[in-house]
């Protein structure tokens, strides 16, 4: 499946090859791009899903913003990371390596699946506002975190090793 998927993308790749783009952006623009994703949106994310959550006792109208901060910046890092994702595997096609072979796109595509799993657990409204649910989102979440760090170092790796 990673040679059909190089096949597809390599009329697109060999136009970026031809723009001679400097080996610094083709080899490192997705990590670097990815990692102000990961850890910018989705830190700031996490932060303010737990912060919202924590806060209800105390200041309804902080927890309320917290909240209203994680509806608004979790589903777009969800929708860069999948972009970020092809980004990703249209940037190994243009440096010629080998797509789907790595641990890197492994962990990708776990926290990506992931994340529709958390998304569909929300849109669905939490399955009637359970308590339950809520706190499995949340948790679940936060296990989605630590696998981006992982995710992060695997492509670290991967990145070093060519």
């Amino acid at each position: 499946m990673g040679e059909r998927l190089t096949q597809l993308l390599e009329p697109l790749a060999s136009q970026f090859r031809a723009l001679n783009l400097p080996d610094i952006l083709t080899h490192w623009g997705h990590p670097f791009f990815m990692s102000i994703v990961m850890f910018g949106m989705g830190g700031y994310g996490a932060y303010a899903g737990w912060k919202g959550r924590v806060l209800i006792a105390t200041d309804v109208d902080a927890a309320i913003k917290n909240k209203t901060d994680h509806k608004k910046i979790m589903p777009a890092m969800f929708g860069f990371m999948a972009i970020g994702a092809t980004g990703g595997v249209l940037s190994l096609v243009i440096q010629k390596h080998e797509v789907m072979a790595s641990p890197h796109f492994l962990t990708a595509t776990i926290v990506l699946t992931f994340l529709a799993i958390n998304s569909a657990i929300s849109f669905s409204g939490f399955g009637g506002n359970n308590p339950g649910l809520r706190k499995f989102h949340a948790y679940f979440g936060s296990t989605i975190m630590v696998m981006m760090i992982v995710h992060a170092l695997m492509g670290l790796k991967l990145g070093m090793s060519f």
